[in-house]
């Protein structure tokens, strides 16, 4: 076994690199991507330089793994860190802020209850409202929205 793997390394290191980006397919979160891509281009290398010795395969993917590794984290601190979904995501009461209802259940006290769409919310005016009143949300406290009376 060992005197077919000194015959062909190349197929040593590709197999290597196989070996290790189906691993990172396993979830590594992404510590194996750059040995696995190393380990297949000294394969290549290999492939057209068959007269390196196992000492300068060996150097050479520990250095283009730590090459490799070092561009990619260069990519990645240029690009913005900005993300495109919004900032309220999963935060089901902060995206109800603007939301209009109308009040189903009177509001006694400053507190109450009001259904918006297929959820029932605790709500807190600063005033007392009459069943009908429409209102907006205008804040969030932990899981109570902060309404207010919509005049016209």
């Amino acid at each position: 076994m060992l005197e077919q793997i000194a015959a062909n390394p190349q197929w040593f290191w590709i197999s290597l690199g196989g070996l290790l980006l189906a691993a990172e397919m396993l979830g590594a979160s992404g510590y194996l991507l750059w040995s696995g891509v190393s380990a297949v281009i000294v394969g290549v290398i290999i492939w057209l330089l068959p007269e390196l010795s196992w000492e300068w395969q060996g150097s050479l993917f520990a250095v283009m793994t730590i090459a490799v590794a070092y561009l990619w984290w260069y990519w990645l601190r240029k690009r913005p860190t900005t993300t495109s979904g919004s900032p309220v995501l999963n935060q089901r009461n902060r995206q109800l802020i603007g939301t209009r209802a109308t009040l189903t259940e009177a509001m006694h006290n400053g507190h109450g209850r009001i259904n918006i769409a297929d959820s029932s919310w605790r709500a807190q005016a600063n005033e007392d409202l009459p069943i009908g009143t429409e209102v907006e949300v205008v804040a969030v406290e932990g899981t109570t929205l902060v309404i207010r009376a919509i005049t016209r």
